[in-house]
């Protein structure tokens, strides 16, 4: 049974980015190092994030301004989907039909808007490049052209300290949030074990202002991402149930290209990988299903 989904929660990383005192702080450094500046006042930042949130039980999502650039940033903790494009895509454009006026949409005027940048930290376990490019256009069930083509581009960078980005040498929070992070991973998601882990944080000077402010709600914050996790898990695990029952009656490997598609949501290239199918048989079996449309020969 899936587990009923519970109010909004902020990670760890929200927590530290957003919504604790020193976010602003916090997000100034990550400004300056991400852009080579060396802006000082933190009364720059304005806070964008929408509390309607595109993720499914957790606010895993930092938005914010400085001057005319905005920042999306999600926090990924353990997997990169070529789905982010499509997810940071469904985003700005929210924010950007909050934010012009109505009447400003049909002006003769153009009105300009404020350049978007899109961002995500990636500090899995998985092996990834330390930083890489996801792109919109990947995701397109037709590649041939270039006329009207919407595109879009997430920068992922892998925060992990084994892979010494030059980031978190210019971004002293955000090391200390990795090293944090990799400290919980050795202890693992008990919360006496959580507990240990944040008083040996403190000891070595990691986070440890955050951390002495707010142990007991970091240590909630914790448990309620290893709940996520779980209820992911359980989620995708009923979702290929779904394929192979779907499977039975309509074939079995096109049950399941069905269910991640639709329901998982992966891409044909993430299909492909999953069930060492060909990216070819994968469209043949999502276009025979009204799932994507045929290509069109040059």
């Amino acid at each position: 049974m899936t587990k009923e989904n519970r109010k909004y929660k902020d990670s760890v990383f929200c927590d530290l980015y957003y919504s604790d005192e020193t976010a602003e702080k916090n997000l100034l450094e990550l400004y300056n190092g991400l852009f080579g500046t060396d802006l000082q006042d933190a009364s720059l930042i304005r806070k964008v994030r929408l509390e309607d949130v595109l993720f499914r039980n957790m606010k895993n999502d930092v938005a914010f301004s400085v001057g005319e650039r905005r920042i999306i940033l999600s926090e990924h903790q353990s997997t990169i989907t070529p789905n982010m494009p499509v997810r940071m895509l469904m985003y700005i454009a929210r924010e950007y039909e909050k934010l012009i006026p109505v009447k400003a949409r049909y002006s003769e005027l153009q009105y300009r808007l404020m350049a978007p940048s899109f961002l995500v930290f990636y500090n899995g376990e998985e092996d990834q490049p330390e930083e890489q490019v996801l792109r919109l256009s990947d995701t397109f069930a037709e590649q041939s052209g270039q006329n009207g083509r919407l595109e879009l581009e997430v920068r992922v960078v892998n925060i992990n300290t084994d892979k010494k980005h030059k980031l978190l040498e210019k971004c002293g929070t955000l090391r200390q949030y990795s090293e944090f992070v990799e400290k919980t991973r050795q202890f693992g998601g008990d919360k006496n074990k959580l507990e240990k882990a944040v008083k040996e944080c403190i000891q070595e000077d990691i986070l440890a202002g955050y951390l002495r402010r707010k142990s007991e709600e970091v240590i909630n914050m914790l448990m309620a991402e290893y709940d996520y996790e779980t209820d992911l898990a359980v989620h995708c695990e009923e979702a290929e149930a779904r394929g192979e029952a779907r499977g039975e009656a309509h074939g079995e490997t096109k049950g399941k290209v069905e269910v991640y598609y639709t329901e998982m949501h992966l891409s044909v290239d993430a299909i492909a990988e999953k069930l060492s199918m060909t990216k070819e048989n994968v469209r043949e079996i999502l276009t025979e299903r009204g799932l994507l449309k045929a290509e069109i020969p040059v």
